[in-house]
């Protein structure tokens, strides 16, 4: 399962389409001509810092539930946590994984994908009750986007759950103390993304040093 959002993916290739356009006409003067002065390399720096926040707030966000793990990807930094290390996933205004952190600690991740105010949040519910009153007999309460992809990923964590026969307590005893060792032993990882840290470092590096140079020039 792979939820990402879908306005800032379009968004973001839109801006993408913009800075190329532009860019090649810095380039190769495709509306006149071509200048490689400090003010058309100033600009072009600009534009690849805005194609870097298009790729970090547009483009990577997503939530991502496999066999092994939830991953939630934010602009800069990927979570990823076992099914075994998460505590608890909630969607509210926006979708909360608290889970065993790597020191086994608890820790707790917003995602970036589905975030709406509290407002938004309000407007959500009053059309569901809406649709409610229209399909009587199916719940649809808080069904905003980030409560309806915390069910999805619930249901994946149930299904990750072992599941024991009745009439066997032995071996629901054996499965209980294999679930409670394994919940030990897991641990979730936060990392920097290095592409998504570079797409914004580099430009505005660059742009300190166009800076000094004009300063000094």
């Amino acid at each position: 399962m792979t939820i990402r959002s879908t306005g800032g993916r379009v968004a973001a290739y839109a801006w993408l389409t913009f800075a190329v356009l532009n860019i090649a006409d810095l380039v190769f003067g495709i509306t006149g001509d071509a200048t490689y002065s400090l003010m058309s390399l100033t600009i072009g720096v600009l534009l690849l810092l805005g194609s870097g926040i298009a790729y970090t707030a547009g483009l990577r966000p997503a939530i991502v539930g496999d066999d092994d793990a939830v991953t939630v990807r934010n602009p800069l930094r990927d979570i990823r946590v076992p099914w075994a290390a998460v505590r608890s996933i909630k969607g509210t205004n926006a979708v909360v994984v608290r889970f065993a952190g790597p020191d086994g600690g608890e820790l707790e991740t917003r995602a970036w994908v589905h975030q709406t105010s509290p407002r938004a949040q309000a407007r959500a519910e009053a059309r569901a009750k809406k649709e409610q009153a229209r399909t009587p007999g199916i719940d649809l309460r808080g069904r905003t986007p980030a409560a309806y992809t915390a069910q999805r990923l619930n249901e994946i964590l149930d299904r990750r759950r072992p599941k024991t026969r009745s009439g066997a307590p032995d071996k629901a005893a054996a499965a209980k103390a294999e679930t409670e060792k394994s919940k030990e032993s897991a641990r979730g990882t936060v990392t920097w993304s290095v592409p998504a840290v570079a797409s914004l470092a580099v430009p505005i590096a660059v742009l300190v040093v166009l800076a000094v140079v004009g300063a000094v020039t």
